[in-house]
């Protein structure tokens, strides 16, 4: 959140080699067979790696939920944070080396239901959970008409911009189109800010571009068909290469991840950038930046489009690890625990119960109204996974080439199965 994510939004998930063979009770990822998943012998500790959020609070909650794990379940749970920096290539070595942890927090996992590698919601997730998780996040984590994708959190996305820059730089309102957006932009920039943020970097190049092409009536996908290079998808990453060459963004798009224009933003140097609930967290804490939160303007002013982004907690296949990946979800799961780990984290729900335990943030009503019907990238086709990675690395080479012939590349990736 990606988010999600820091989307997830919500974009975009020092493993590689790492031995887990006991964790699970092997190596591999064999398919189950009845309880203790055909190994005959059940596995006592099972390994989760988990996406880092936060310095302050993942690793906290993660240690605090393996000792409750193992104090009600008595199984035991090894815990291993990683940076979203560099998750989504690692844990790719780590499947590909045969080496899949039991439990892995990542933003994308259609290829690995695919092939096979994980357990559905049949057999691990209780009958009860399923019904409280969010329609459109079971939507977005189904594969073939079974549910992998088991979401952990979530966000939404919205506009943010200083009103202390707005004010200086003579702008009465947030903009609704793409025009005023650039016409703002400019005048922000003549005042020696950056006039909007923008970051195509590897960290979630993918949310970024899609809050854009969603407000310009584009998507990844049309009618199950990719569209990566539609006109609408082109003109989009034309308009984006147009911000940056009028110098109205900070310098180096391509090379700026979200966490960079969001310190940006925090800082007080930026007018304008996409965020979500967490950076409104921190703006708070911080108490440095006076800012408004506003629908993303749509290109032709129209009605606009939210990105929506989850993560998800996929279980791998192991022999033996059935059980203890099923008390896992069940205690995860609980109110106590999922919603404790997304208030920490400054997220939104995934489940239609934490909807209603959060609706009575007045900060948070903006998104959760919203999120029910977000936009998500398609997560559920497994050439996604391969797909985000292309956009990651190679989205922000537009801004100093050919917006057309950096889509046309991305399309051929995902007519190629990645």
């Amino acid at each position: 959140m990606s988010s999600t994510k820091k989307s997830v939004v919500v974009a975009g998930l020092a493993i590689a080699g790492l031995a887990l063979g006991a964790c699970g009770g092997g190596t591999g990822a064999g398919s189950a067979g009845g309880s203790t998943g055909g190994s005959g012998q059940e596995a006592k500790t099972i390994k989760l790696v988990a996406a880092e959020y936060s310095k302050d609070h993942t690793k906290a909650f993660w240690d605090a939920f393996a000792k409750t794990y193992k104090e009600k379940t008595g199984y035991t749970l090894e815990v291993q944070v990683v940076s979203w920096d560099n998750i989504d290539q690692q844990s790719s070595t780590m499947i590909q080396n045969n080496q899949a942890p039991d439990i892995l927090n990542l933003n994308a996992y259609a290829s690995y239901a695919k092939d096979g590698l994980l357990y559905s919601s049949d057999e691990v997730l209780p009958a009860a959970t399923k019904s409280d998780i969010l329609d459109t996040f079971v939507k977005y984590g189904t594969y073939q008409d079974k549910f992998y994708g088991f979401p952990d959190l979530s966000s939404a996305r919205a506009f943010f911009y200083n009103k202390a820059i707005f004010k200086q730089a003579g702008i009465a309102n947030p903009p609704k189109t793409w025009d005023e957006l650039e016409a703002d932009a400019k005048k922000i920039a003549a005042t020696g800010n950056v006039g909007y943020a923008l970051p195509l970097g590897p960290e979630e190049a993918q949310g970024e571009f899609s809050m854009w092409l969603f407000n310009n009536g584009g998507d990844w996908k049309t009618d199950g068909t990719w569209a990566i290079n539609s006109d609408k998808n082109v003109a989009t990453l034309n308009f984006l290469k147009k911000l940056s060459d009028e110098k109205v963004t900070q310098n180096n798009p391509a090379r700026t991840n979200r966490a960079d224009a969001f310190d940006l933003f925090k800082s007080g140097k930026a007018g304008m950038v996409i965020g979500f609930s967490p950076l409104a967290a921190d703006l708070d804490k911080d108490a440095k930046v006076d800012y408004g939160v506003a629908p993303f303007p749509s290109n032709d002013g129209s009605e606009s489009k939210t990105f929506g982004v989850t993560d998800y907690l996929m279980a791998f296949k192991k022999p033996g690890n059935q059980n203890a990946v099923k008390a896992f979800y069940d205690l995860y799961y609980q109110p106590e625990q999922v919603n404790t780990f997304i208030k920490a984290e400054g997220f939104l729900p995934v489940t239609k119960s934490g909807v209603q335990f959060f609706h009575s943030d007045e900060k948070l009503k903006v998104y959760l109204d919203t999120l029910p019907n977000a936009k998500l990238t398609p997560t559920d086709d497994p050439t996604w996974d391969k797909v985000k990675l292309a956009v990651q690395q190679n989205l922000g080479k537009a801004m100093s080439g050919d917006p057309k012939a950096v889509l046309d590349d991305l399309q051929k990736t995902a007519e190629n199965g990645g």
